[in-house]
């Protein structure tokens, strides 16, 4: 995988060279963001113009049974969902982490799961540096005592991972992250 997946290449931009409207791949629509822990699941969403991200719930995570997948689907199918952003937890550096192998796996069921219900939505991973680092200040910021964090910090992190990737998509024109196949 590259160092840095979500940069644009050479070429891509918002417009063609004609000034037309951007293509398929920066339609509007609802994107949600994901932030994967080894308890819990946050979730957020975009408004249909994928410019505001706002936090959704916390799902509990179940390996055994797969209803945190079962209600992303759900949630996806009923938001009509065209893009999902799974944060990928890397180091400061951009080297994998323990729990980056983790996310890549839970995006690649999602994709899987994704197909088989024949939805049209692409999933994503999403360099995800400091996402809850900086939804716990926030949320400090905001006068959130830190033990009553624990409840929404999964939700504050996706919301984070979706506000850097729609302002990444918004910069560049096209859907940022490297793409997951389905599993």
């Amino acid at each position: 995988m590259a160092d840095h997946p979500e940069e644009p290449t050479a070429g891509t931009a918002a417009t063609s060279a004609t000034g037309d409207a951007p293509g398929p791949s920066v339609r509007a629509g609802v994107r949600l963001g994901i932030d994967v822990g080894e308890a819990r699941v946050g979730l957020a969403a975009s408004d249909p113009d994928a410019l505001i991200a706002t936090p959704v719930m916390t799902l509990r995570r179940d390996p055994n049974r797969s209803s945190d997948l079962t209600m992303l689907i759900t949630i996806i199918r009923d938001r009509q969902a065209r893009a999902v952003y799974v944060g990928l937890p890397l180091s400061l550096s951009g080297r994998e982490t323990p729990s980056t192998q983790k996310a890549r796996d839970y995006a690649g069921q999602l994709a899987g799961m994704i197909k088989t219900a024949e939805l049209q939505t692409e999933v994503y991973l999403i360099d995800e540096r400091l996402s809850t680092v900086s939804a716990a200040s926030k949320m400090r910021a905001s006068g959130v005592a830190s033990k009553d964090q624990r409840t929404r910090i999964d939700q504050a992190a996706a919301v984070e991972i979706l506000t850097h990737a729609l302002d990444l998509r918004q910069s560049w024109g096209r859907e940022p992250g490297a793409p997951v196949p389905a599993a």
